[in-house]
């Protein structure tokens, strides 16, 4: 499968993509919390991706809930399917008297036109179950329509992935200050994006997304506007593609 790493303002280079042309979205953008010159949210860039994205695809953004709140009129359009907590072992410190943050959010959009349940979705699984049948018992009515279902784990696993995920940070090894590391970053691509399909990052980054799409079998289309990290991107792509080579 193929990387492609377009320089430059991604809201321009939006603009060569052809409508529905890409099966799922996975950034992080700036939250603009900061006074960092590249902490800045480009307005808009919710309305441009929706465009080139399919109907049967949907969306995974990082951010924190105060990111989410000043931008919630970006987000129209869309629709909200869940949200995600990412753990880490460390925390930031902005505030002195307040409750130290240890954890980011990933929230999942889906096209306003597209029902849900013709969006593509691939439930993830962890290995760390005890054999037995799990059952989901019909939920009353006042709960909306959801049917009873089953599955049978093994020791082991599976069991049905919680939506707070823990997982190391990059501190200390990231080559971009917001690098997120694979562990946070693999089960939601392969949830959202087939097999051969191909994946969207705006804000490439160090290329965390596409180094997980390579990994996972899926193309990706990675948008970087700072040159040092898409040269960095770059590498990163280079060293997983000599590794699978070395394995092949």
């Amino acid at each position: 499968m193929g990387i492609d790493l377009r320089r430059g303002d991604c809201l321009e280079l939006l603009a060569d993509l052809p409508d529905e042309s890409v099966d799922c979205i996975l950034t992080d953008p700036p939250y603009g919390e900061t006074s960092l010159g590249w902490d800045r949210w480009p307005e808009g860039w919710p309305a441009q991706v929706r465009r080139v994205l399919k109907r049967t695809g949907s969306m995974w953004v990082f951010g924190s809930q105060r990111m989410f709140m000043a931008n919630a009129g970006e987000f129209a359009g869309w629709k909200l399917a869940q949200d995600i907590v990412w753990e880490k072992h460390n925390g930031t410190n902005m505030f002195a008297d307040r409750f130290r943050r240890v954890h980011e959010m990933a929230l999942h959009y889906y096209r306003d036109d597209a029902p849900w349940g013709g969006v593509y979705r691939k439930m993830q699984y962890t290995p760390d179950a005890t054999k037995k049948t799990v059952r989901r018992k019909r939920r009353p009515e006042q709960w909306g329509a959801i049917g009873e279902g089953s599955y049978v784990s093994q020791d082991g696993g599976p069991r049905l992935m919680r939506s707070v995920i823990y997982a190391r940070s990059e501190h200390g090894r990231a080559v971009h200050p917001t690098q997120k590391p694979l562990a946070i970053v693999e089960p939601l691509l392969r949830y959202a994006c087939p097999i051969g399909g191909t994946v969207l990052d705006i804000f490439a980054g160090s290329g965390t997304t596409g180094v997980a799409a390579q990994l996972n079998g899926m193309s990706a289309i990675l948008m970087e506007g700072n040159d040092v990290f898409a040269d960095a991107c770059l590498a990163r792509l280079a060293e997983g593609a000599a590794f699978e080579e070395m394995l092949a």
